[in-house]
């Protein structure tokens, strides 16, 4: 029955980014204004273990109460409302972040996401909350709608809480603002070579990122391609990939 629920939420989800049949729909993006009450207040930036990024405070936000609001907020809020693909990308961008903060709260204090979860249980494919009163997983979100909308930028905005993963954004993603954020994003976790690439004396080492996403980047050279318009100097090939810190982001 829930996964049955999930994907009537995928499809509606689809048809309002204009990818299915469906009735017009009044659009109309949820106010984000308590979400970047708490990013402000509780992102920071910060070094760990040689990796510079955007910190959260798990410990101050685990005790604030704004927090159970804002998911409230996210259990509300139906996204049939949504029109087109920017907003249906704005969305479930910051829905995952927000479940992703969620997961790692409702466990707190862990050292890592995959901590997160019962034995059992893939930390990505248990209830990490809710959207328009039904539960669903990070997977759901990630794999079943976003990678979906055929956008790649999007691995450089959803964070899974650890210290490789992109930074935490100081805003919430809006549709107005989107492409623009996005290629900062970008640009950030590009060149930023404790996370995204990293030049070495014996080669190029990229972000596991690119190693599992190869194909929505349209591949090796494609990806070579779209690396080398964010860098200062040019890379043609690939050497090998950087480790991947799964230590949570923050403390």
């Amino acid at each position: 029955m829930r996964r049955k629920m999930v994907r009537q939420l995928v499809t509606l989800t689809l048809c309002c980014a204009g990818l299915g049949a469906g009735l017009p729909v009044q659009s109309k993006e949820p106010d984000w204004g308590l979400y970047q009450q708490l990013l402000t207040e509780y992102v920071s930036p910060h070094q760990s273990q040689g990796i510079d990024l955007s910190w959260l405070d798990y410990s101050g936000l685990t005790a604030d109460s704004r927090f159970d609001q804002l998911l409230q907020q996210l259990a509300d809020f139906s996204p049939q409302q949504l029109q087109g693909r920017d907003e249906t990308l704005a969305f479930y961008i910051n829905a995952y972040n927000i479940l992703a903060i969620n997961v790692v709260r409702s466990y707190w204090p862990v050292t890592s996401i995959k901590q997160a979860a019962p034995w059992y249980r893939s930390v990505w494919q248990v209830d990490a909350g809710k959207i328009d009163g039904q539960l669903i997983s990070l997977d759901a979100i990630e794999h079943q709608i976003l990678r979906p909308l055929g956008e790649p930028r999007v691995h450089f905005a959803i964070v899974c809480a650890s210290l490789s993963c992109p930074d935490l954004r100081d805003e919430p993603y809006k549709a107005g603002q989107l492409q623009q954020q996005l290629e900062h994003q970008a640009g950030d976790f590009i060149g930023n070579p404790s996370k995204g690439v990293q030049v070495r004396a014996n080669g190029v080492y990229l972000s596991k990122i690119f190693d599992w996403f190869e194909d929505d980047f349209g591949g090796n050279q494609a990806l070579i391609k779209r690396l080398n318009g964010y860098l200062e100097s040019p890379i043609n090939r690939v050497d090998g990939y950087l480790d991947y810190n799964w230590s949570v982001n923050g403390g």
